[in-house]
């Protein structure tokens, strides 16, 4: 028997409605096995994306290597993408910028891709760190967002799978003392360790590391910026101690000082240095069998009393003077 054409609403068939709707949308991700065809005029990039358009990835020369892999080949890797709450019908991209720029270099109207609604800026990151494609200024603008936003050092550390230190040394490179900026905005510098060794550095000599990296032909390489700290250092013990040793000669700047007041300018010989003066004394004692130094600069609580401070292992102790036995006085 032949069915009537008028009898379909048997077969439960008006309860399906319009299918035409279902052949312009993108089949849920949840529902197939392979990636969406998604048409490139209806993708969009997340302008809080990590990486920058001066990132070399975006660079003319390395966007134009890629179009021409995807016109002869494709694009094997599908991009992700996430809905577009503002604009219904579009998508922002969660990864795989550089494939959607150079599939339009290639005259593609396509591209595979995956809808990942669950994306957010931290994985964008996260994914972008474990290839190796985020520079230094890209991950410390991303930690300062994070910042701003009231999130704490650690709980940005926890997310990007990173340590404190990691966080710490990024932020450094947010508030940059001008010459180490210029070197690292210039691209001298790239170096996270490194930069955050000047840092230091120059907060302690900023005069020496300006005209330290003033010097164009200067490497900046961590053996370079730990010889300059080095340097440094050694020139400032230096100059401490000769300061030191000036505190000795103020009767001779007084006498100097009463000469021009005095009008008397004549340059006097230099004051014999007296061999049997100490420049500075140690007392040298013994307490409990043990050798022990007197701490001058320290006052006792009262009389009869001092601070002593064992030589084998710097313990510092008040005592009473009719413990200690005294064993000589030597030059510190």
């Amino acid at each position: 028997m032949t069915a009537n054409n008028n009898d379909m609403t048997g077969l439960g068939l008006e309860d399906i409605g319009d299918l035409s709707g279902l052949l312009n949308e993108p089949e849920s991700n949840n529902g197939g096995s392979g990636p969406l065809m998604l048409s490139l005029d209806l993708i969009d990039e997340d302008p809080n994306q990590p990486r920058k358009d001066d990132s070399p990835g975006f660079s003319k020369d390395s966007l134009g290597e890629l179009a021409a892999t995807i016109r002869h080949r494709g694009v094997k890797t599908p991009i992700s993408v996430r809905e577009n709450l503002e604009q219904p019908g579009r998508y922002i991209i969660n990864h795989g910028a550089r494939r959607t720029r150079a599939s339009k270099i290639a005259g593609k109207d396509v591209i595979p891709g995956f809808i990942d609604n669950d994306y957010n800026e931290a994985d964008q990151v996260i994914e972008n760190l474990q290839r190796n494609d985020l520079t230094a200024r890209e991950i410390a603008d991303y930690i300062g967002r994070e910042l701003a936003k009231g999130v704490k050092k650690g709980e940005i550390a926890e997310s990007l799978g990173k340590s404190a230190a990691f966080v710490s040394q990024h932020e450094t490179l947010l508030d940059l003392p001008e010459p180490i900026a210029a070197a690292f905005n210039s691209g001298r510098a790239n170096d996270v360790t490194v930069i955050n060794e000047l840092v230091k550095t120059h907060k302690k000599n900023p005069d020496e590391v300006s005209a330290w990296l003033e010097d164009e032909d200067q490497e900046i390489t961590r053996p370079a910026v730990k010889l300059l700290r080095e340097y440094l250092d050694d020139k400032r013990h230096h100059v401490e101690e000769e300061e030191d040793e000036s505190a000795f000669t103020g009767e001779d700047e007084e006498e100097n000082q009463d000469q021009e007041e005095s009008g008397n300018n004549d340059p006097k010989p230099p004051k014999e240095v007296d061999p049997n003066k100490l420049k500075k004394a140690i007392v040298m004692v013994v307490h409990d069998s043990r050798s022990a130094r007197l701490v001058l600069d320290r006052r006792p609580s009262s009389d009869g009393m001092a601070w002593l401070k064992y030589e084998d292992d710097g313990h510092e102790f008040e005592t009473d003077l009719g413990d200690v036995q005294l064993m000589s006085l030597i030059e510190g």
